[in-house]
């Protein structure tokens, strides 16, 4: 019997600010059969650090963050403020 732990960026979702909500799947596998799975959820603003993510959400963020997203997030970031 041997057990592994996977764990991936499942589903990327654009918000209509610009923002990314993003969710990682953790699953568990006994001899390639899934006993389990768990869900996390986070969300990433405009401008936000993208080193730690994965490969898939930082090109995303990429292609998404244009400088027209940034400066309407900015301008909303201050309105709240």
């Amino acid at each position: 019997m041997a057990l592994t732990k996977s764990t991936v960026v499942d589903r990327i979702e654009i918000l209509e600010t610009g923002q990314l909500q993003i969710r990682s799947a953790t699953r568990i596998f006994e001899d390639g059969a899934e006993l389990s799975s768990a869900f996390r959820r986070h969300v990433l603003d405009p401008g936000d650090d993208t080193a730690g993510e994965a490969q898939r959400v930082r090109d995303v963020a990429a292609a998404t963050w244009t400088a027209q997203v940034l400066a309407d997030w900015a301008a909303l970031v201050a309105s709240e403020s």
